[in-house]
């Protein structure tokens, strides 16, 4: 038996949902859900994003953009199925279901799927973007330096940010989805360190790792810092604007940030990810063996790790 040594990436990503785990590997993923009774059921499909096969998802800066999209509406789509072995069975369909089964057939759920993601990005623009700049428009009464002002919008943001994780994590619901979290980063670690996928190498594994959102999301906070001091505009409406214009830009920027830092192991890009490491400490909880074992599924369902690992024989 013979086995790879030292950080190699793996290429694989995930997510956490309700009672599970998505692994992504390429065009490839899997839900795995233990589901009410104690069994697991894994749903392996393809998704293909929404610029599949154009030139645009290779270009550096631009391919971050579409990657958020298409992480935001896989992410969705999962959360929902792994939600649907939770729901009351005996739920009626609503109205509104009726309606939108009459206007949109076979094609309702993927709008409301769209109409979610775009709900969800207008509440986050809001929250995250624009409310810390109306809130640092109150210290321009007392503060005339232009740069100190976006320093400190930026501060209001990442205080923001962390309110908010810290707010969701005394949930009860998320809190396991935050056990969840930790037992997918566990399974990459564990791969990514050379080690055999056994619940006993996931448990000994870090729950912390560079590629997470979490850490993504940090860097947007610290790339729009950076971009709002370096691109000015006087007028206070062109300032909101250029804060939504700016969003695109800013996640492909953080995009690249997050991928170099998932393939290098320098010291400037552990430095780099120290920040969104450490965040992850709130984001993710040791979870038990029954969650290790959901993720392991979901990793196995997309990924031949013993052929990544190099691995001759049975463990």
């Amino acid at each position: 038996m013979s086995r790879k040594k030292g950080l190699c990436a793996s290429g694989i990503g995930g997510q956490a949902v309700l009672e599970g785990i998505m692994m992504k590997n390429k065009d490839l993923y899997a839900v795995a859900v233990r589901k009410p009774n104690g069994e697991i059921e894994v749903e392996t499909e393809e998704y293909h994003g929404v610029a599949h096969g154009s030139v645009l998802t290779k270009i550096p800066f631009v391919r971050g953009i579409f990657m958020f999209l298409d992480s935001l509406i896989l992410g969705m789509r999962t959360l929902n199925y792994s939600a649907s072995f939770y729901e009351d069975e005996e739920a009626k369909e609503t109205k509104t279901d009726k309606v939108a089964d009459k206007l949109f057939g076979d094609r309702a759920e993927k709008v409301f799927m769209g109409l979610t993601v775009a709900i969800s990005l207008v509440i986050a623009i809001a929250l995250f973007m624009l409310l810390p700049y109306f809130l640092s428009t109150v210290f321009e009464k007392y503060v005339r330096n232009t740069s100190l002002i976006a320093l400190i919008e930026g501060a209001i943001r990442i205080l923001i940010f962390l309110i908010y994780v810290v707010a969701i994590s005394a949930m009860k619901d998320i809190k396991r989805v935050y056990m969840y979290h930790g037992a997918e980063h566990k399974c990459i670690n564990c791969l990514e360190h050379g080690h055999l996928l056994t619940v006993n190498n996931v448990k000994k594994s870090s729950r912390q790792h560079r590629r997470c959102g979490t850490s993504f999301l940090l860097f947007v906070m610290f790339v729009s810092v950076i971009l709002f001091i370096i691109i000015r505009v006087e007028n206070p409406i062109g300032r909101v604007a250029l804060r939504i214009l700016l969003i695109p830009v800013i996640a492909g920027i953080s995009y690249e940030i997050i991928r170099l830092a998932g393939r290098s192991n320098n010291v400037f890009v552990r430095i780099l990810s120290a920040p969104g490491m450490w965040l992850q400490k709130l984001t993710t909880k040791e979870p038990d063996e029954d969650m290790i074992e959901v993720a392991i599924k979901a990793v196995e369902a997309v990924f031949d790790w013993k052929a990544f690992l190099g691995v001759n024989d049975e463990p």
